[in-house]
């Protein structure tokens, strides 16, 4: 996901907030600034119809780009919604310079109070710029714990980025209730695991790593205790990374051998910080230290001496492979999740644990959450949730009609085990122009 034109939302809030408390909307400063800043807007806004923009667990977002990373325009955006106590705002097709100058100017108005804001917009005749509420805390609990799961990962690499011992107690916290969604609803968080972003790649690969590690995990019967592990580990398996240099993490392309012997010692570097991190199991450090040692225990570090069985590195590894090559990079695009389960069937029994990822692959069912499918009609629909028993039975969100005809409004579709042979095929939704994340 290129983040860039969301960055430059955010920046142009943020600059046009700050200009507008210096000059009068009509001074050319102004107006050359709201003009890139409308812009902006309708350039993310494509063809939409809409798009969103709010806080979730005080972290800002743009649809389903969460900007853990803080700057100096996400911090002051941010905190304007948090004094008005904006969760979401909806931005609509439509919008005119007059509602933007005339928000902008009450985002930042310090007289202006939450209780007084539906009215002000009516009074401002404001109606592209729409007020909205999050879902109530029992739909949004995944997107929340995934927001927080973010925070932690952030609040963690900045530690280590200081020079500190980064600590583990919230992140204990967030993967306890990470593990115990797993347990109830399996697929709940697993869908979120879609969620990519290129320029925050380390931050949502660590966090997919820890959701995809436990579906692994429960998949294979592991109990909460024994998920905690799991979790913390897939969390911090790349801390290492921190010590390496930026170049080499994000470089667009092939490593050379010699920047790649560079990236080999980054689990050894993350084992030797969480080792010193209080509340950290051994299991935890096996799992940052082993994970990309293969089954057939070839791999890196090469002379790497676990403490404890093998059992959760491989799981994480099963989890860091699914999510890596689920993710489109510079070099890389992405493969849609039926692609990724069979080219990682390809290499069971070498590179991974035959077992655990059989058991994995019968847990995700014959179409995996965020699989855009054909149905026999020549619908096209978004599978977005899976049984909890019965991985067949299927719920899908029809995204095409029977002519091709993208809905305004997707159509929600029931497909019972037994009548799974009226999904035809896996369609690319990269090809398609679907973003997952927006049917969730």
């Amino acid at each position: 996901m290129n983040s860039e034109p969301m960055h430059q939302i955010v920046n142009g809030f943020a600059g046009a907030c700050k200009g507008l408390r210096l000059y009068p909307p009509r001074h050319p400063s102004i107006q050359s600034q709201i003009e890139r800043l409308l812009h902006s807007l309708q350039l993310h806004l494509g063809s939409r119809s809409w798009f969103k923009i709010g806080l979730l667990e005080e972290t800002l977002f743009i649809d389903d780009q969460l900007f853990a990373l803080q700057t100096p325009a996400i911090e002051v955006l941010t905190g304007l919604l948090q004094r008005l106590q904006i969760e979401l705002l909806e931005f609509h097709r439509g919008l005119e310079t007059r509602e933007l100058i005339a928000f902008l100017q009450i985002l930042d108005d310090p007289v202006v109070s939450p209780e007084d804001l539906k009215e002000i917009f009516e009074r401002h005749r404001i109606r592209h710029i729409r007020l909205a509420e999050n879902a109530p805390d029992e739909d949004r609990e995944p997107r929340k714990i995934y927001g927080r799961a973010m925070t932690v990962v952030n609040e963690i690499f900045q530690d280590v980025r200081l020079g500190h011992i980064p600590s583990s107690e919230k992140a204990r916290h967030v993967v306890k209730d990470m593990a115990r969604l797993t347990l109830s609803d399996p697929h709940a968080l697993f869908a979120l695991s879609m969620l990519k972003s290129y320029d925050n790649y380390t931050f949502t690969h660590s966090v997919n790593v820890s959701v995809i590690a436990l579906a692994v995990g429960r998949a294979c019967g592991l109990d909460e205790t024994e998920l905690l592990c799991i979790g913390l580990g897939g969390l911090l398996h790349d801390i290492g990374k921190l010590k390496i240099d930026l170049n080499i993490i994000n470089k667009p392309g092939r490593l050379s051998e010699q920047e790649f012997s560079q990236i080999m010692h980054h689990p050894r570097l993350g084992a030797n910080m969480v080792r010193e991190s209080e509340g950290v199991s051994s299991t935890v450090v096996d799992i940052v230290l082993g994970h990309h040692l293969r089954y057939d225990l070839q791999g890196y570090p090469a002379d790497a001496r676990l403490q404890g069985p093998l059992k959760p590195v491989h799981i994480t590894a099963i989890a860091d492979c699914y999510d890596a090559i689920t993710t489109l990079r510079a070099y890389q695009r992405p493969i849609t999740p039926r692609q990724a389960i069979a080219k990682m069937l390809e290499t069971s029994g070498s590179v991974l644990n035959p077992d655990y990822l059989n058991a994995f692959v019968d847990s995700l069912g014959s179409y995996p959450v965020g699989s855009l499918v054909r149905l026999a009609s020549n619908e096209v629909g978004l599978v977005t949730r899976v049984g909890r028993d019965n991985p067949e039975e299927i719920e899908l969100k029809i995204v095409f009609n029977a002519r091709g005809e993208r809905l305004e409004t997707p159509e929600l579709r029931k497909v019972e085990s037994n009548n799974t042979h009226l999904l035809v095929a896996e369609v690319d939704a990269f090809i398609k122009g679907v973003n997952p994340l927006d049917f969730f």
